[in-house]
């Protein structure tokens, strides 16, 4: 397909003990995501045979985060919707078909495809069992992207906290709530942390758009590197999730790589890092953050967590989720040599089982998933929003990935007739580039004009 995930090597899983392994398909549209999907389809099957489809978009990972990310498939490629949809639909046996199909998608993208699966699968005896989720804190857009996510036959929650809310949310509009199945995480592991290393190492996770003003993001790097400078025996490290030009689930239009080159002469015990999470969590003796996801990694560890209040604590930030921790700190505090003490009750709502119970978080899932599939027969997929209860809203989210109402393609759809030949696969790929090239370099001097 000439966009280079072919020369990722290609087995990944542990063959099963039966002879037909369950097989499942996640489409994914970012790197994090795509790193949520395929752990969650292990967790909640058996050693199943893993397929990796990759939405078409602007964050499609390349395959340098996809080797970062450090999770491969049996196959894995890249799609639009309606090419995904129509291999859905072409299978003309249920045995050709996969058994879960995982949407590691945003919620537009998963109300789409459901809407997409109803009307391939319309008629069918069989189909395969539709699972969805969240990658990580969910802190903004609650209701909107629940119901985006409502139609799945489970709708994951990482934390009881969680599951909760999303009850809520689906029993306040009317909607079934069945679906939603109380899981954790799928990526909280590695070994509890127990003495300090040699050296000492401070590591802050950075996120691509929190905070999103220059200025707090200056701030930021400073009092990183400032900790840094007043501790010179510690290793400080800013751990970075993407390199300049490529995308993850959100736009980074400010990279700190860019803002260090400003910086002037760094110390030498400071330094950034790409890589594993989990790997970088291996060395890290305190992990610094605003609001990452890295957090309740670093926590289900035992890893000295601090989640910083230094530009506030704010929704818009998403540190207010941590509200309650004991987590919430400041550099100044960091600098003087305090570390925040986690609270119990507050990490075992969150699904970071640091006692050993996380292994049973994905029991209920695995039982739901293997009661449907036992069923045989599934009722047709019915999202909560239809052209009756969200006329003014569905519409708009189906046509973003061209299609029609009733879940068609719409036509001249890419993807609708054959795939892209070499010439359209490069010229995708330099407008991809484009894109992303005008997100962060043109876009924020046009908007600093225009501020003048």
């Amino acid at each position: 397909m000439g966009c280079g995930y072919e020369c990722l090597p290609s087995v990944a899983y542990v063959p099963a003990s039966t002879p037909n392994p369950l097989r499942a398909v996640v489409l994914a549209d970012s790197d994090t995501r795509w790193k949520w999907g395929a752990l969650t389809a292990s967790r909640i099957m058996s050693d199943p045979r893993l397929d990796g489809c990759l939405l078409r978009g602007r964050a499609t990972p390349t395959p340098r985060q996809l080797q970062e990310v450090g999770i491969r498939a049996d196959s894995l490629r890249e799609v639009t919707a309606v090419e995904f949809l129509r291999e859905m639909a072409a299978a003309p046996e249920a045995d050709r078909l996969p058994d879960v199909v995982v949407l590691a998608l945003v919620g537009g993208g998963v109300q789409a495809i459901l809407h997409g699966l109803a009307r391939a699968w319309q008629g069918r005896a069989r189909r395969p069992v539709v699972v969805t989720g969240y990658v990580g804190v969910v802190y903004e857009k609650l209701a909107d992207g629940l119901l985006l996510r409502h139609g799945a036959d489970l709708v994951l929650a990482n934390s009881a906290q969680d599951a909760e809310r999303f009850r809520g949310v689906y029993a306040g509009v009317g909607a079934d709530d069945s679906s939603v199945v109380e899981t954790a995480l799928p990526f909280l592991d590695g070994e509890p942390y127990t003495a300090p290393h040699d050296p000492y190492t401070v590591v802050f996770a950075a996120q691509p758009s929190v905070p999103e003003t220059r200025a707090e993001r200056t701030y930021l790097l400073d009092r990183l590197i400032q900790h840094a400078r007043k501790h010179p025996h510690r290793e400080v490290l800013l751990k970075l999730r993407s390199k300049p030009g490529e995308h993850t689930t959100h736009i980074e239009e400010l990279p700190y790589q860019r803002l260090a080159q400003r910086a002037g002469a760094l110390p030498e015990n400071f330094r950034t890092v790409y890589g594993h999470m989990g790997e970088v969590l291996d060395r890290t003796d305190l992990l610094v953050t605003v609001s990452s996801t890295a957090a309740l990694e670093s926590l289900h560890r035992r890893v000295p967590t601090a989640v910083l209040t230094d530009v506030g604590v704010r929704e818009k930030l998403g540190n207010h989720h941590f509200l309650g921790s004991g987590c919430l700190t400041s550099w100044d505090r960091l600098d003087a040599g305090e570390l925040p003490e986690p609270e119990p009750t507050w990490l075992a709502r969150q699904g970071v089982a640091a006692d050993g119970a996380y292994e049973k978080s994905f029991d209920a899932a695995r039982e739901r998933v293997a009661t449907l599939l036992a069923r045989g027969e599934l009722p047709p997929l019915r999202p909560y929003y239809t052209t009756t209860t969200a006329p003014g809203y569905l519409p708009g989210i189906l046509t973003r990935h061209h299609l029609a109402a009733d879940g068609s393609p719409l036509p001249g759809a890419p993807g609708a007739d054959k795939g892209p030949g070499p010439v359209r696969q490069v010229v995708r790929r330099a407008a991809r580039g484009a894109y992303r090239h005008g997100v962060q370099r043109v876009a924020p001097v046009i908007r600093r004009m225009g501020e003048l």
